[in-house]
């Protein structure tokens, strides 16, 4: 490639040496030893750049055909050219090694740092509820039979929280590491939206502090998707929902089916986000600065991730009024109930 240039160069020089001089060659040489320095490893470049010399010295310096030359700034020239040639081949390398160096230096402060971020949550995330299972597993052990029934169903209440919790933290770890290990494959299927939805409701367990509303759109066709996958995306949206919006927030839940796309809208009446952390909710293990302590910034780029492996698009906007919108788009296959019969 580089040798290629310099020929394609030379050539195009050589046919317009009567308007240039055989001077500008050396210059326009250069430049383009100069562009492939900055493209090529060393070798090839140094190659080039060899080459170009004994180029210019054959067919553009008087004598033509011939590497004699015979004026003594003609040879100055020529020696300047060889060594301005090799010197910026090797300086450019460098200059790219180094710059190489700091950008791999930078990913990997950045790893570190997300790391960093990923153990501290952890550290919180993790302990909590195990610490909550511990105590109430030594409460019912050291006073068996001597509780009262309303406070052994509390305690098994805060165990029952306590796993939910602690599952949910798994989970979204290990869904993290198969997005990131590029092995996710999906596994799609015929769905009933709706079935789908009250199915999702119902393995939320939303208590009592929150209100969830889905009015079936009995009009829809069945889906093709990857159901597994697609629950992760709305337990986590419910799931963001009840966390970071205060009691009594209503959750609206939208299907509908627009351009051969189906539409999930999943929104609240909460405070809503502000607009300068719009672009940034569904980066790795990113929280809103001063929000609910808790939680390790994974749930929403796994929504992310999920959908985009079904070739959809997620997006996050604040209502008009107030609250806020995750809008769901698939582009994935549909059918109507009675065109299945007919197959």
């Amino acid at each position: 490639m580089c040798i290629g240039v310099v020929i394609f160069t030379s050539i195009t020089c050589y046919i317009t040496i009567d308007a240039s001089g055989y001077r500008t060659v050396a210059l326009i040489l250069l430049l383009s030893v100069s562009i492939l320095a900055m493209l090529f490893d060393i070798l090839p470049v140094l190659s080039a750049a060899l080459l170009s010399a004994l180029i210019w010295n054959f067919f553009f310096i008087p004598p033509l055909f011939t590497f004699h030359i015979y004026h003594a700034e003609d040879v100055l020239m020529f020696l300047l050219y060889f060594v301005i040639a090799m010197v910026n081949a090797v300086l450019s390398f460098k200059i790219r090694i180094a710059e190489k160096k700091n950008r791999d230096k930078e990913e990997k402060e950045k790893t570190i740092a997300l790391y960093n971020t990923l153990l501290n949550s952890l550290s919180h995330e993790l302990r909590t509820p195990i610490s909550t299972i511990i105590t109430a597993v030594d409460t019912l052990k050291d006073v068996e039979g001597r509780i009262s029934p309303a406070q052994q169903h509390e305690i098994m209440n805060q165990l029952d929280i306590a796993t939910i919790r602690l599952n949910r933290q798994v989970e979204n770890l290990l869904n993290m590491s198969r997005l990131e290990s590029g092995m996710l494959k999906l596994n799609a299927d015929w769905c009933d939206i709706n079935e789908f939805i009250h199915s999702v409701i119902h393995k939320c367990d939303i208590k009592e502090q929150h209100q969830i509303k889905f009015s079936p759109n009995e009009n829809l066709p069945l889906f093709k998707f990857d159901r597994g996958l697609m629950e992760h995306v709305l337990e986590n949206l419910i799931h963001n929902a009840t966390y970071y919006t205060p009691p009594q927030t209503i959750i609206t839940i939208v299907t509908k089916l627009q351009n051969q796309h189906l539409i999930i809208i999943v929104e609240d009446n909460g405070p809503g986000i502000p607009k300068s952390e719009l672009p940034y909710l569904f980066d790795k293990f990113y929280r809103i600065p001063q929000t609910k302590v808790g939680g390790t910034g994974l749930g929403l780029s796994i929504v992310k991730g999920f959908t985009e492996a079904h070739g959809g698009t997620v997006k996050a906007e604040n209502n008009i009024t107030k609250g806020v919108s995750f809008i769901i788009t698939l582009p994935i296959e549909s059918s109507y109930i009675n065109h299945l019969k007919n197959e």
